[in-house]
């Protein structure tokens, strides 16, 4: 948790130093690149809305107008993108303008709350473990283990 408030005071400082003064990009550059290291030594995922304001080339925080241009591009007939160019490195990075489209973290699959528990089956169109066929057979039926290339005693040798 601890790990979580520093990265978020890291985040911050970045947006106010360049707040205060738009032309200290190098002091929010350090900031934002401190976060990511932290990030990544601690194996922790960082939130979408703050990965889409960090430049993943120069670590430059991408505030429209200061440190970034934002363009609206054709993509297709359909759709359209967004186009975040960093002024500091020249990366881009472009985004969907689908109203439907959802990331995958925002999905409900994504919850662990609603992943399987191991052993558990779910019937397609059903509630979960509700397999009226699948809970009786599992229950009459007492499977032994696949035999594989050991065995525990061969293992233990």
């Amino acid at each position: 948790m601890e790990a979580f408030q520093r990265l978020n005071y890291l985040y911050q400082a970045a947006h106010c130093v360049l707040a205060q003064n738009p032309d200290n990009v190098e002091l929010a550059r350090f900031y934002c690149h401190t976060e990511r290291t932290i990030s990544r030594r601690l194996v922790l995922r960082q939130d979408p809305s703050v990965k889409r304001t960090v430049c993943k080339k120069c670590c430059s925080l991408l505030i429209p107008g200061v440190t970034a241009t934002v363009r609206q591009r054709k993509y297709n007939r359909r759709q359209r993108l967004t186009v975040v160019r960093c002024l500091s490195c020249g990366q881009t990075k472009r985004f969907r303008n689908d109203p439907e489209y959802q990331l995958w973290v925002e999905r409900p699959e994504a919850l662990l709350q609603n992943q399987p528990k191991p052993g558990e089956t779910l019937c397609p169109g059903t509630a979960r473990g509700s397999c009226p066929q699948e809970s009786s057979e599992l229950n009459s039926e007492a499977r032994p283990p696949a035999p594989g290339p050991y065995t525990a005693t061969q293992a233990l040798s």
